[in-house]
């Protein structure tokens, strides 16, 4: 099968938090098209069983699929730890989630060899993170931290609140003790509150947004397999959004965080897949 150079990106994440890697194609990625699918009915996926990720995500491979896309970006941390290596050798076009990039550049930035990674119970308790660094350079400790709270301050827009900075001065003490040099946003909401965790964490800690990691990674896939847009068939909406339940509620959030203004989101029925 020849894989168009002119068709979109397909990216997927459990609700709005893969926007953030969205904005970085958009941003690094300026020719290339994308069709985002959002699950925001089956919301959060960090609770949920290996089993039961893995099923929804070749489901959203099959949607992704139907639209043509030529590669596809699992903008999920949870879906990127569980389901990725489930479904990498079931499809004919490549395929990248969010982990594995961040933790190269972690791997490379860290100087005291001691890395730090939050994101949501699921991506936490599974120890992707740190199984991956590990095989990079064995002297790496990892230090966890879940910080459930972080994704529901996001959503409500509360990114420079100080009830936010009040809870991730909590969830980040730990850290901080903890000497680490580097720090892994490891759930796509957590790009958002940059500056806080920043703020919070000091000048001598280097945070790691695999959402930008990420798009540099499907660049140089691109590039590689040859399979760059070539920007020359122009569409009038190089970007769609698909979500299988509260299509205005998206819309609405997409708008606050993404350089481009969202015209068209679209619910489908995800479980006929």
């Amino acid at each position: 099968m020849k894989i168009e150079r002119d068709a979109p990106v397909g990216v997927f994440d459990s609700g709005v938090g893969g926007l953030t890697v969205a904005r970085e194609i958009m941003r690094n990625l300026p020719s290339e098209k994308i069709v985002y699918f959002g699950d925001t009915a089956r919301v959060p996926y960090g609770s949920k069983s290996r089993e039961t990720i893995i099923r929804y995500s070749r489901q959203i491979i099959r949607f992704l699929q139907e639209q043509e896309v030529k590669a596809i970006v699992v903008a999920c941390n949870t879906a990127s730890a569980f389901a990725l290596d489930a479904v990498r050798h079931e499809l004919d076009i490549p395929i990248i989630g969010v982990i594995e990039p961040g933790a190269r550049i972690a791997a490379q930035e860290t100087r005291n060899k001691r890395v730090g990674v939050i994101g949501t119970e699921g991506t936490v308790g599974s120890g992707i993170h740190a199984e991956y660094l590990k095989k990079l350079d064995p002297e790496i400790k990892v230090i966890g931290k879940p910080c459930p709270l972080f994704v529901p301050l996001v959503e409500e827009g509360w990114l420079h609140d100080p009830v936010t900075v009040e809870v991730a001065t909590r969830y980040l003490r730990e850290l901080k003790e903890k000497e680490i040099d580097t720090l892994i946003l490891g759930c796509t909401h957590y790009p958002l509150l940059r500056s806080t965790i920043g703020q919070v964490m000091g000048e001598g800690v280097r945070l790691v947004n695999p959402a930008y990691e990420t798009a540099l990674e499907l660049g140089r896939l691109l590039k590689e397999q040859d399979l760059l847009s070539t920007g020359k068939q122009q569409e009038e909406f190089p970007y769609r959004f698909y979500v299988s339940d509260l299509a205005d509620k998206f819309k609405e959030f997409a708008n606050s965080i993404l350089p481009y203004d969202v015209e068209m989101t679209q619910k489908i029925d995800i479980e006929k897949y």
